[in-house]
C-alpha cells in the first residue's frame, strides 16, 4: 500500500499542468510571452474602418522583453518615418513632418493613436498586462470553439495605467489571447478585441488578425493584421534609443 500511494503521488508531481494551469498569473504570462518572445520583430497593417471611410497604414515594430519596443510608420507617405518609442516607463513619438520629437506624458497615454480606435499605450504596452495587474481567473468558457480560461485583470495600486479593468480569454491549449474587453473607471465596457486568424508565424501557433471595436461608436473598427513576425532574434538594447527613433527605416 505505501509503495502504491508513492506511485500516485509520483504521477501526479509529473503531471505536467498540475496547479499550474488555474494560476492567474501564470496563464498571463504565457499569453504575453506567446505574442511577444524574448524578442519581437514584426511587419504589420493597420486598417482604420469608419461608416463614410476607410485608412491604412503599414508598420514595423521591435519590442524586447517588457521594457523596450519601438513602432515605426512605413506608408502611407504622409505619415511614413514616424516612430514610438518606449524605454522603460517613459514614452516618445517622432515627427518626421516638423522634425520634432515628442515625450508622452501618462494624461497622453490614453488618447487615440493616429486616428484609429488604438491609444497611445496599446501601441507601446507602456503598461504590462504582467506587472501593472492583479489576475484572477474567472472560469473557463469557449471562444470561437476554443477551451479559454477567462481572466480578470484590475490595476495594482502603484501602476499609472489606462483601462480600469480587462477581461481577457486565453486559449488553454496553446495560450494565446482569443478576446478581450477594455473597461474604464467606471466599470464601463469601452473596447472590446477579437483575435482572428490562427496560423502559424515565426514557428509559433499564434492569430495573426486582431479587430478592435469601441462599444460606442457603431460602424467604427480598427484592424491589425500581422504580415510577418521573428521572434527571439537578438536586439542590442541601444537599438531602442531616441537618435535611433530618427534613423530607423
Amino acid at each position: 500500500m505505501t509503495r502504491y500511494l508513492k506511485y500516485i503521488t509520483l504521477l501526479i508531481l509529473l503531471l505536467p499542468s498540475a496547479g499550474k494551469a488555474q494560476n492567474a498569473d501564470e496563464i498571463i504570462r504565457k499569453a504575453n510571452d506567446k505574442m511577444r518572445g524574448n524578442t519581437l520583430q514584426a511587419t504589420m497593417t493597420v486598417q482604420i474602418i469608419r461608416p463614410t471611410w476607410n485608412r491604412e497604414l503599414s508598420m514595423k515594430i521591435w519590442s524586447k522583453g517588457l521594457d523596450r519596443s519601438l513602432a515605426l510608420v512605413t506608408a502611407p507617405a504622409k505619415d511614413k518615418g514616424s516612430a514610438f518609442l518606449k524605454d522603460k516607463k517613459e514614452a516618445w513619438n517622432w515627427v518626421p513632418s516638423i522634425e520634432r520629437t515628442i515625450k508622452l506624458p501618462p494624461s497622453m497615454m490614453s488618447q487615440s493613436w493616429m486616428g484609429t480606435d488604438l491609444t497611445n499605450d496599446d501601441l507601446i504596452n507602456s503598461a504590462s498586462i504582467v506587472d501593472d495587474y492583479t489576475h484572477k481567473l474567472l472560469g473557463e468558457e469557449k471562444i470561437a470553439g476554443r477551451d479559454c480560461y477567462k481572466v480578470e485583470l484590475t490595476p495594482k495600486p502603484s501602476s499609472a495605467v489606462v483601462w480600469g479593468k480587462i477581461i481577457t480569454w486565453v486559449d488553454k491549449t496553446e495560450y494565446f489571447q482569443m478576446k478581450s474587453q477594455f473597461f474604464d473607471e467606471d466599470g464601463n465596457l469601452v473596447n472590446t478585441m477579437t483575435f482572428l486568424e490562427v496560423k502559424t508565424m515565426g514557428g509559433r501557433t499564434i492569430p495573426t488578425r486582431m479587430e478592435l471595436v469601441p462599444t460606442d461608436k457603431p460602424g467604427n473598427k480598427t484592424v491589425l493584421i500581422y504580415n510577418n513576425m521573428v521572434f527571439d532574434k537578438p536586439i542590442d538594447d541601444s537599438f531602442f534609443s531616441l537618435q535611433n527613433m530618427h534613423d530607423v527605416k
